[in-house]
């Protein structure tokens, strides 16, 4: 048996424009997804795909292990996506699965699937790891954007990322924030499609000149780093958040939350997933105040983050 192991993420910094060249902040979590993959005697062609979440079963695959047919599941979409996925492995690395054994593979996510923290980039990752593939060409073939997702599966620590001429640039970073009791994630209760913002914004992009914004962002990534004071990093996610609000033309989160006493930061697709609340209130407060918006999903920093 194999076994792998790939981290979540959260995009401290950067979201959007780390797609144009942007220094992004980028942040490996503890709980990501593993992949175990066994061979067994049978001798049918076929692989067998199960996966779980935290909530128990998720869905299970079989499909041809030649040419990826699928040939059972309860949930074809995603099927249908693993087919794909590995058509690609199989164009990257033509000597996988070349022996004459069936494969059983088993995915377990360890964070809610809805919430957002790279159950698609954990898959890309653990896939790539099996198969020996490079996994930045890997997601370029398959689901696409910036890559930092798949940086942060394998870093052992935060982690400055951009794209220079395309290609990945990924720089270890010593980010260990004295306030980090400070610091809460909170999850808004829906998921955002990554896929369809980065399309959305591409396109504006290719109308607009963000090479202004682009320097400011890259600099408010390496301020993040090096301050040790809280105010001085509440001030820079507020400069960040105004800076993506005209970038994107939509109102800075903390305008949801006018009565919050700190700041408010969107974290990668703005309108979905979670958002950082860094705040001097105490633990009980932040979550009374969000659990009361309706908000029950508040982790602090030190809990989830590598």
């Amino acid at each position: 048996m194999a076994k792998f192991h790939a981290n979540g993420k959260f995009l401290l910094s950067g979201e959007y424009l780390v797609l144009q060249g942007a220094c992004a902040l980028a942040l490996p979590l503890n709980p990501g997804q593993s992949l175990e993959v066994t061979t067994i005697n049978d001798k049918n062609g076929m692989i067998h795909w199960d996966a779980y979440t935290p909530k128990g079963f998720w869905f299970a695959s079989i499909f041809s292990k030649h040419d990826f047919t699928v040939h059972a599941s309860d949930d074809m979409d995603k099927a249908d996506n693993l087919s794909r996925i590995f058509k690609e492995i199989k164009s990257l690395n033509p000597n996988i699965l070349q022996d004459s054994n069936d494969y059983f593979f088993t995915t377990r996510l360890e964070f809610d699937k809805d919430w957002g923290l790279g159950s698609s980039s954990t898959l890309i990752s653990l896939l790539a790891q099996w198969a020996d593939v490079n996994p930045y060409e890997l997601l370029k073939r398959t689901m696409g954007g910036s890559g930092y997702d798949i940086a942060c599966a394998t870093a052992s620590q935060p982690i400055i990322y951009h794209l220079e001429n395309g290609n990945p640039i990924v720089e270890k970073v010593d980010f260990k924030p004295d306030f980090s009791d400070k610091l809460f994630f909170v999850y808004q209760g829906h998921k955002q499609s990554s896929g369809k913002e980065v399309k959305s914004f591409k396109e504006r992009a290719q109308k607009s000149d963000f090479s202004k914004e682009i320097r400011e962002i890259s600099e408010i990534s390496d301020a993040l780093i090096k301050t040790t004071s809280f105010n001085d990093f509440c001030a820079l996610l507020t400069r960040h958040e105004e800076i993506m609000s005209h970038c994107l033309e939509q109102p800075p989160l903390k305008f949801q939350y006018p009565d919050f006493q700190g700041v408010i930061k969107s974290l990668g697709a703005w309108g979905g997933d979670f958002f950082l609340a860094a705040t001097q209130l105490p633990e009980k407060e932040v979550k009374d105040y969000f659990q009361e918006k309706g908000l029950e999903v508040v982790i602090k920093y030190d809990e989830i983050v590598i």
